[in-house]
């Protein structure tokens, strides 16, 4: 079985098996470095730490049955990166017992480390407010040390969300961002600003701690400024993290922002089901971004793509764009891979492949709403080669999400149709190919887009879909909007699309038995098979 090297860091490499499994496959393969077993897995995605800066490596890989190879081998060689010195934290003082507040000391060892340094935290537990990172460093969290957030609020900075220029007030400085408006926020555990070049690796945890904090306490209250994430890369290039667990997010735990050529690779992302607003993973307005490999349990939607409200759609315009998530793994949740709601400024180049979706509410969700904007154009998404394994509604699309103070608003829930302008919305093409559904009971799919502006189509190519039995269905409402009815058994409701072609669909254990299309102008549903 061959694979690709994805990256290669300082100390560190991972790599990917090329197959079309998702996530992981039944024959576990075995990595041996320079002739040295290393790692035994089934994952598709694997790292491999504790490398040598500046060293040649022959990688060789085989598959593993009853522990004795079979098959043929496959052998790539590569150079980890050079390191210019390794900084261990506890020579700045850091103490690492979790009680001292090493906060000082490690932001020393970041703004002392040159040029290709090298930042380590040794085993241990380092108690710490914010730290602010800079261009081209490494920062290694070595197995068995923990990151642990300060859980004192007054002790984190607060980021202005704009900053007008006092020689030129047109001009303003974006540097936080609040549910896509630019808004103040409390710094993040690891905050990189305009940074390049920055590595964030090792097998140890980023642990934001609101557990022990007031963060989930009155959650939509603002108090100095909003809730900090536990990882806030804004406006960067070419940072990438490899290998470790972040979890006990405040708010959103990964969050990627105005920010390009990002990489993220076999982490771990993991927060309590009934924490707030702790989504796993969400890029907004970024462009060129790999998630590979990385596993998501969280208590709000495990990936959101975003791209800001209207104001920065407006005056700070940009589209997140070529979104790669592949062999990934998305457990709990409010949704597996979402697109919204914040999505003023687009999305588009969206590739979701190989993942498996497991016991979240939904699957693919699509939210928007009018207010959004003419730059609200979300289209070319692909979901393809996914597993969703009792995912309660595998495929949701809904233009009337009454998210927002005006959610509930006329405006936005009247389902009547208005006229186009600047506020509205676009859905293009939504690409749903190679699915595996099982353990479904709400409803498979429901897409509502709005009368003035209909969905412009929507594929499903080679889906099977089954049911669980009808005394283990529970009733819930696919998409969230003033009153659309709960939904049990459901399996296709689609209103305001222009195109839906449908290839190869099967679909067991609905309570109907045939689709439900209103003003759905163009459609092809010779190959959709109903079956008890």
């Amino acid at each position: 079985m061959e694979f690709t090297i994805i990256a290669v860091a300082n100390r560190s490499v991972t790599i990917e098996r090329n197959n079309k499994s998702a996530y992981e496959t039944e024959v576990p393969c075995r990595l041996l470095l320079n002739g040295e077993v290393v790692r035994e897995t089934t994952q598709n995605v694997i790292t491999v730490f504790d490398l040598t800066p500046d060293t040649e490596y022959e990688l060789v890989m085989d598959t593993v049955s009853d522990n004795a190879p079979v098959g043929r081998r496959f052998k790539k060689r590569f150079r980890t990166k050079p390191e210019s010195i390794l900084l261990d934290v506890r020579t700045f003082g850091a103490v690492g017992d979790g009680v001292h507040n090493d906060t000082a000391a490690l932001q020393a060892a970041i703004m002392a480390c040159p040029e290709n340094g090298t930042v380590w935290l040794p085993k241990g537990t380092y108690y710490s407010g914010p730290l602010f990172f800079k261009s081209n460093m490494t920062f290694w969290v070595d197995e068995g040390a923990t990151l642990l957030g300060d859980t004192d609020r007054s002790h984190y900075p607060v980021l202005p969300g704009m900053v007008r220029n006092l020689y030129h007030n047109d001009e303003e400085y974006n540097i936080a961002s609040w549910e896509g408006n630019p808004l103040d926020c409390f710094a993040s555990l690891i905050t990189a600003i305009h940074v390049q070049y920055l590595d964030i690796i090792g097998q140890g945890v980023i642990d934001g701690n609101a557990q022990n904090s007031d963060w989930w306490v009155n959650a939509k209250v603002k108090r100095t400024a909003w809730r900090p994430n536990t990882v806030f890369i804004a406006h960067s290039k070419y940072v990438r993290m490899q290998g470790v667990t972040v979890q006990n997010s405040p708010t959103w735990t990964i969050h990627p922002y105005y920010s390009d050529h990002v990489a993220f690779m076999n982490l771990t992302i993991t927060n309590p089901s009934d924490s707030p607003n702790t989504d796993g993973f969400d890029p907004e307005s970024c462009v060129d971004v790999l998630l590979l490999g990385t596993k998501i349990s969280v208590g709000d939607d495990c990936i959101a793509l975003k791209s800001g409200k209207l104001y920065m759609a407006r005056f700070h315009h940009k589209e997140t764009r070529n979104v790669v998530i592949r062999n990934c793994r998305l457990e709990r949740g409010h949704g597996s891979v979402t697109v919204g709601s914040e999505v003023a400024g687009g999305v588009s180049g969206v590739h979701v492949k190989q993942c498996i979706f497991s016991q979240t509410d939904r699957g693919v969700r699509i939210k928007t709403r009018r207010g959004r904007g003419e730059r609200s154009v979300l289209t070319d998404l692909t979901f393809e080669d996914i597993k969703m394994d009792r995912v309660h509604m595998p495929v949701t699309v809904n233009m009337f999400y009454f998210c927002d103070p005006d959610g509930h608003s006329e405006y936005v829930q009247d389902q009547s149709e208005k006229e186009v302008d600047y506020r509205t919305p676009y859905i293009g093409h939504i690409k749903i190919k190679d699915v595996e559904c099982t353990g479904v009971d709400s409803s498979f799919v429901c897409a509502y887009g709005l009368p003035e502006a209909p969905i412009g189509k929507l594929t499903l190519k080679r889906v099977n879909v089954n049911f669980l039995p009808e005394e283990e269905r529970v009733a819930k409402c696919p998409i969230m909007m003033d009153g659309f009815p709960e939904m049990k058994g459901n399996g296709i409701y689609l209103k305001n699309l222009t195109t839906l072609e449908i290839e190869d669909v099967r679909i067991v254990g609905s309570a109907n038995t045939e689709a439900t299309l209103e003003n759905v102008e163009e459609q092809d549903i010779s190959n959709l098979i109903f079956e008890e």
